[in-house]
């Protein structure tokens, strides 16, 4: 079966308990797959066919012994930020070039345990700072729809295997909108979790209080496997929630009619763009058709998003980073006299330019005298968004807003304009600040072709209801269901 690389999660589990495929034969074809077209998308740092083959075979042979799970033998990538027990772990930076972490994360060892294929690292923005997959120290990855446009970022690797079927599903990460933008503009389904619903043990810190964990599928049902495997309690992790997660699975069939989504008027009143404006008006004709009820509603404190995103990220960030040094692991300059100067040229080597833009930022807010001038303000408005959410979750069940302002850019489009990149993220940032579930699905595409993403968010551990409210517009539209012509 040449084409299992076209199948979702949920077609090759079938596939492979009624023992009409193996896992051997599924990982053969994503690897050509991914042979054919890496050359030209770029999706990965680092591809372990060998790894890949060995995990497919003990993979069989659980099914054979009666020991498959739900996703034994599914084909995964892994965003290169997470550690991935003495392979390259290089978080899209020359700094960890060579870095080989001597454990994995939490999620990597899930994801063994679940009898998984791990094919490889997904490319993705250097250190996770990044909206277009850009800044990687390994090149850009390329969106499978458009050769000359980016993915989405940080996480535009994960989200890019996946549409083109270079990987059957893949994990990403997201501080401001890193899985939800890449899978708004490669046509996947991707969600961000609520902040603590996931372990962030071995993934490697950008912004700790807002990094959170999530997947990448071609379509809601392959999410909901991979958020009963993810969602669960870590004692490694201390931001990690106690509280036992329902069966995501159990939710693709309930239906919406009398559900309530709002719409939130600070986000429609910055759409410029027709396309996506039609889109999302297709969408909640389609919601509406199916009993869902719509609100008005205000966010007052979104309008300041941004601005206190791009001072509490870089703060955290400037701290996270500081570890980056060239004494213990990673990148050491070769030509130094002393301590100071091998500092200070390792890290001068190590970090591509948007991240010393970002730590600059950072020890610059956190310095004495400014702390409270920025820091400590970002902070309060960070819980007045927090707080307009709430109130607003007491008129409806979800959020109905866009994923971005436009499809996907060109790339070099806006790598020089520091400003334009990050309005990119205006309408992701938001839930990541208030650390609530948010999901992008298909919804659209534009004149040319590109994908337009939905964006809904939940209250905090509302992931079963972004599942119901997805399941039941992808039974309506067929968005999910094309692929690009590669």
């Amino acid at each position: 079966m040449s084409d299992l690389y076209e199948k979702t999660a949920t077609e090759l589990a079938s596939l492979l308990r009624a023992k009409k495929t193996s896992s051997v034969e599924i990982t053969e074809s994503v690897l050509s797959r991914i042979e054919a077209l890496e050359p030209k998308i770029h999706s990965y740092v680092n591809i372990y066919p060998d790894l890949a083959l060995s995990m497919a075979k003990e993979a069989d042979q659980r099914i054979l012994d009666g020991r498959a799970r739900p996703l034994t033998g599914i084909p995964i990538a892994i965003k290169d930020n997470m550690c991935l027990q003495n392979e390259k772990t290089t978080c899209g930076s020359r700094i960890l070039a060579n870095f080989r972490p001597p454990y994995d994360a939490t999620v990597v060892r899930l994801i063994r345990e679940e009898g998984m294929v791990i094919l490889g690292s997904a490319n993705m923005d250097e250190f996770a700072m990044g909206s277009s997959t850009e800044t990687s120290y390994w090149g850009p990855t390329r969106n499978p729809w458009d050769a000359e446009r980016i993915p989405g970022g940080s996480s535009g690797g994960s989200a890019a295997a996946v549409a083109c079927g270079q990987a059957t599903v893949s994990i990403g990460s997201d501080t401001g909108g890193s899985i939800r933008l890449p899978a708004s503009f490669c046509g996947v389904t991707g969600m961000k979790p609520t902040y603590g619903a996931v372990s962030r043990f071995g993934l490697v810190a950008y912004a700790s209080s807002l990094d959170q964990i999530g997947p990448f599928a071609r379509d809601i049902s392959d999410v909901s496997l991979l958020l009963n495997l993810l969602c669960r309690h870590d004692p490694l992790d201390s931001t990690s929630v106690p509280i036992e997660h329902p069966d995501f699975t159990k939710f693709l069939d309930k239906p919406v009619s009398g559900m309530t989504l709002g719409v939130p008027v600070e986000f429609f009143s910055k759409l410029e763009n027709e396309d996506v404006e039609s889109s999302l008006s297709d969408a909640r004709k389609v919601f509406e058709k199916l009993g869902v009820k719509f609100v008005e509603l205000s966010l007052p404190s979104l309008d300041y998003g941004i601005a206190a995103y791009y001072i509490i990220a870089p703060c955290e960030a400037s701290s996270n980073l500081a570890r980056y040094d060239g004494v213990k692991y990673g990148h050491r300059a070769r030509d130094f006299d002393g301590m100071i100067e091998m500092y200070c040229k390792t890290r001068a080597e190590g970090f591509g330019a948007e991240v010393k833009r970002r730590i600059m930022l950072g020890t610059y807010s956190l310095s004495s005298g400014y702390y409270d001038a920025y820091y400590l303000k970002a902070a309060k408005i960070r819980t007045l968004i927090t707080k307009d959410f709430k109130q607003s979750f007491e008129s409806c069940d979800a959020i109905f807003c866009p994923v971005a302002p436009a499809p996907a850019f060109k790339i070099g489009e806006k790598v020089d304009d520091p400003i334009q990149m990050y309005l990119t993220d205006v309408f992701t940032i938001p839930v990541n600040m208030a650390g609530l579930p948010g999901i992008s699905c298909p919804a659209g595409f534009s004149s040319d072709g590109l994908p337009i993403g939905l964006q809904l968010i939940a209250p905090h551990f509302g992931e079963s209801k972004l599942v119901q409210l997805v399941a039941a517009f992808q039974k309506e539209t067929d968005y999910h269901l094309r692929r690009p012509a590669l």
